[in-house]
């Protein structure tokens, strides 16, 4: 192991305390979106070894985001793969931790594939700009598919080059000098054909469980690289391909299997069970829009999402792309890193069929590239300090020319642009762990098992922050209930003869009464 691989393991664990940081003190170790309320529900289900649980009376006033009722059962209408890796984080009670180990995981494969494209110090400065990005953070803390989602497409573009663009080896190559071999560490050793062929489809497969249409478009400059190579490779490169294909094919339709385990059709996508219009595509009944989504819809989502990332992907103020156009340049003859930069474009490219952004948490629905973003930059800011200084002959000034600025830039980051970032995150939509407090106190606990009928005031986020007390099977001390009126919440309280009734109103937290305020 070289002095820059013990340095990326280093940026690595770094990674891991950083986002842990920040799911401890910014996110406080709660669901916040609704996205992380269902994954969190749906982790949780799993880990009891079931997929659906039945409906509970009256599923409106048991509202949980993002988690429907069909034929009498309750399923969240996410795909399995990433809560399904939580769920063995909830079974294990390490929940809050398997983000921040999967961003460390990140780190060090965004260092793999920069050592493997270019060389060991733009990989290790890939892999630092990765561990500074706001953007980065932000996900990493948070309880989002998107870091397991990272760790996937980076393992199979990494696999896909070990298969194809990079030195291999099936089994173990002989070499001209077989004493040099002899005593070659094996981590320096290719690794063999069929394992990274393995590996690549398999990563492929399981991206498509977790984030189909991300998979698309991670997946979609490798499938014109396939077809490529399927019409120029030689036997052994097209059954590769092939494997590779029928691998990622055969996971990712297990999708189908899990849509007709929960609704009974192979076909029906649970996102329309919430809301009828969320699909892919174009046209009428596709998004909330007047005549449905459109490209000029697309376009506006597309600004809007670009500009956000132009703050938020390195927090160099509106100047994270400085660097870009000198890294496009830096790798214009090495065939492999414009494949691993496309991937990037491409997600942003297949996020148009989509009829809504994300930009809550930075753009996140490109978040699955972002080693296109730091590997292209990292060897921009190597080009500038080494190949545009020595063609001009002031190799040492553009060298501390070069230092400076990126140092400017990112202490600015650090100092400025990421502090003001994570604050404003604090208390999102007004849920902290405080709503939980007066829940836990010895009087509370003495009011057990109880329904308690919530009456929100200013959002409906005062009753999902409690969520977190809740199990799914609405077998915990305390279970949750939006009041939907006097009739209705008394009806409800019927359905629970052996639970006792509380009223609770957040401007009084510490208060519960078995009746309505103002009787």
């Amino acid at each position: 192991m070289s002095h820059t691989d013990r340095s990326a393991i280093l940026l690595s664990l770094a990674a891991i305390l950083a986002a842990f940081l920040v799911a401890a003190n910014i996110f406080e170790q709660v669901p916040h979106l609704e996205d992380e309320m269902a994954y969190a529900w749906q982790a949780r289900v799993y880990a009891g070894g079931e997929l659906t649980v039945p409906s509970p009376p009256q599923p409106k006033s048991m509202l949980v985001p993002f988690v429907v009722d069909y034929n009498g059962q309750r399923f969240a209408k996410y795909p399995p793969g990433w809560p399904v890796v939580l769920g063995f984080g909830v079974r294990l009670g390490v929940r809050d931790w398997v983000n921040p180990l999967l961003a460390g995981l990140g780190v060090w494969l965004t260092y793999r594939l920069g050592k493997k494209i270019f060389d060991e110090k733009i990989g290790l400065l890939a892999a630092f700009l990765t561990l500074t990005s706001p953007f980065f953070l932000l996900n990493s803390g948070s309880l989002l598919s998107h870091p397991w989602a990272l760790v996937l497409s980076s393992s199979f573009v990494l696999a896909w080059l070990d298969t194809f663009s990079l030195p291999g080896h099936e089994g173990r190559e002989k070499r001209k000098n077989q004493k040099e071999e002899a005593f070659a560490p094996l981590a320096v050793l290719p690794p063999p054909k069929w394992l990274t062929t393995l590996v690549a489809g398999l990563s492929l497969g399981v991206l498509a469980l977790t984030r189909p249409l991300t998979a698309v478009g991670v997946g979609l400059p490798f499938f014109v690289h396939g077809l490529i190579l399927l019409r120029r490779g030689d036997g052994a490169v097209r059954r590769r391909v092939l494997t590779i294909g029928a691998l990622a094919l055969t996971v990712g339709a297990l999708l189908f299997a899990w849509q007709y385990a929960v609704t009974g059709d192979a076909l029906h996508n649970p996102y329309t069970l919430w809301w009828t219009y969320d699909k892919v595509g174009f046209g009428h009944g596709v998004g909330r829009r007047d005549g449905g989504h459109s490209l000029h819809g697309a376009w506006i989502n597309l600004k809007a999402d670009l500009d956000i990332a132009r703050s938020d992907i390195f927090g160099w103020g509106r100047y994270s792309w400085l660097f870009l156009p000198f890294g496009l340049w830096a790798m214009r003859r090495k065939p492999a890193a414009w494949l691993v930069g496309s991937v990037f474009a491409s997600l942003l490219m297949v996020y148009t069929t989509y009829w809504i952004g994300a930009r809550l948490f930075g753009p996140r629905y490109y978040y699955e590239g972002l080693f296109s973003l730091t590997l292209v930059s990292a060897a921009g800011i190597f080009w500038l300090a080494r190949t545009m200084g020595a063609r001009k002959g002031w190799g040492k000034t553009y060298r501390i020319g070069t230092i400076v600025l990126v140092s400017f830039l990112v202490g600015y980051n650090l100092t400025s642009y990421l502090p003001a970032r994570l604050q404003e995150m604090t208390g999102l939509y007004g849920i902290t762990r405080a709503q939980l407090t007066p829940f836990q106190t010895p009087e509370a606990r003495s009011l057990t098992p109880a329904l308690v009928i919530v009456h929100y005031e200013r959002s409906w986020t005062e009753y999902g922050g409690l969520l977190e007390l809740q199990d799914p099977w609405l077998t915990s001390p305390f279970i949750f209930a939006i009041s939907r009126g006097k009739w209705t919440d008394a009806r409800l309280a019927d359905d629970y003869p052996d639970r006792r009734l509380l009223h609770y109103y957040p401007d009084q937290p510490l208060t519960f009464s078995s009746e309505l305020r103002g009787k």
